[in-house]
């Protein structure tokens, strides 16, 4: 897709947090009125940390996750994400940006049925346009050997177990080697066992610099990252390890 080579994205700030989440309010317009999903929340991860935001549904852990990832606009305030200010961003510009700084784990995966294990790790690096064609697809492979699935690589998403599925999301979620893995719900449909080992990829990644940010149900896998961001009704709860808000 040519157009995306040519967006220009704005030069990020140097040393800058992993997210930096300013004052941002967002308010949604529903048949019933307006519905303030986020009520001036602040909150800061830095490079390198593995955060887990908990909270029960409709507390506003996916607007948070959205903000984040840039699916939606704040209503106000300012969302900073490796040092480029996404509020202020056109949506090519977002989608540019998206493609290249954050990777997105599914809770149900969202794998292209019709694609092999390793087309679809391939299919973001077509699609910003990263690395060389002639290297994607050992680029491809290396990642998928690198979360333990490189045996599948030829295989239908349908062909494998709901594990096997994750890693692979993992693995594409990697493709472009983005400084931010964003994961909601990624273990909700695992065994325990498998979502052991789920955590312990994205432990993984941290400990090569990558942040992670997941949501998740589950209290004893929040306790096993760095921090905990709890949500609710709109505000965080509960700042845990320096956060401050």
């Amino acid at each position: 897709m040519k157009w995306l080579s040519a967006v220009e994205l704005p030069s990020p700030q140097q040393g800058a947090a992993a997210v930096d989440i300013r004052s941002v309010q967002k308010i949604y317009t529903t048949g019933a009125g307006e519905f303030e999903a986020l009520r001036g929340v602040t909150l800061r991860v830095e490079t390198g940390e593995f955060v887990a935001v908990v909270g029960k549904s409709g507390s506003g852990k996916s607007t948070l996750i959205n903000m984040i990832t840039g699916i939606d606009r704040p209503t106000a305030g300012e969302v900073w994400v490796a040092g480029t200010p996404i509020h202020t961003l056109s949506e090519n510009q977002i989608a540019v940006w998206r493609g290249k700084t954050v990777g997105v784990v599914f809770q149900f995966f969202q794998l292209l049925p019709t694609l092999t294990a390793l087309e679809n790790v391939m299919l973001p690096m077509d699609f910003c346009n990263v690395h060389q064609s002639s290297e994607r697809p050992e680029r491809a492979k290396k990642l998928l050997e690198l979360v333990g699935v490189g045996e599948q690589a030829d295989k239908l998403p349908a062909n494998l177990s709901g594990g096997q599925q994750q890693r692979v999301a993992i693995a594409r979620c990697m493709a472009t080697d983005p400084p931010l893995v964003v994961a909601d719900e990624p273990t909700g449909n695992l065994d325990a066992r498998t979502a052991d080992s789920v955590m312990d990829l994205f432990r993984d990644l941290t400990q090569v610099g990558k942040t992670v940010v997941m949501v998740t149900h589950d209290e004893d896998l929040a306790r096993r990252t760095n921090r905990i961001v709890t949500v609710s009704e709109g505000c965080i709860l509960t700042p845990i390890g320096g956060w401050h808000g």
